[in-house]
């Protein structure tokens, strides 16, 4: 075991969980012009970022990319956008974070993001954890993981050393 614990999942099967959200994204919005993506700081971002490459190639959908800013600590202080949300009216959105524990940091994620009219809010997740406690669910995932409490998991995108660990 190394210091960010043990790998369950390498950098290339990240890359093809990626290419399968993406495909599954894009069945979930065949007849969209254009789709936003609002990946959650700093991870979740990321993410977005490599989904919405395999999307531009496999899909003719433009893609709007969006970072919230959310304190995973305390996700009900003050949430930031890096574009307004007037940008977002009226559009599909799938709100991508690295992983899904509590449900907490989607759920006011979310909460931030309906203060303006869309027309339909997603989510997707490199890891689903199965520990929520609040009323969502992800819509498109990478892998679900049965773990305790205790264990922490972390997903490092970039690189060939990248992958998700367990510790």
């Amino acid at each position: 075991m190394n210091r960010q614990g043990d790998k369950i999942r390498t950098a290339a099967e990240i890359k093809s969980s990626i290419r399968r959200i993406a495909y599954q994204i894009y069945e979930n919005n065949v007849g969209e012009k254009s789709l936003v993506l609002v990946g959650i700081a700093v991870r979740g971002s990321i993410l977005a970022q490599l989904i919405g490459k395999e999307l531009e190639a496999c899909s003719p959908i433009q893609i709007l990319y969006a970072e919230l800013k959310v304190n995973k600590e305390n996700p009900r202080d003050t949430i930031q956008c890096s574009i307004p949300l007037e940008s977002i009216e009226y559009k599909s959105l799938v709100v991508v974070d690295d992983v899904l524990n509590t449900g907490s940091t989607l759920i006011y994620a979310v909460n931030y993001l309906l203060k303006v009219p869309v027309k339909q809010i997603k989510t997707a997740v490199m890891v689903n954890r199965n520990h929520k406690q609040f009323p969502i669910k992800a819509d498109f995932k990478g892998i679900s993981l049965s773990t305790s409490v205790n264990e922490h998991v972390s997903v490092e995108l970039e690189g060939e050393e990248g992958g998700i660990f367990l510790r």
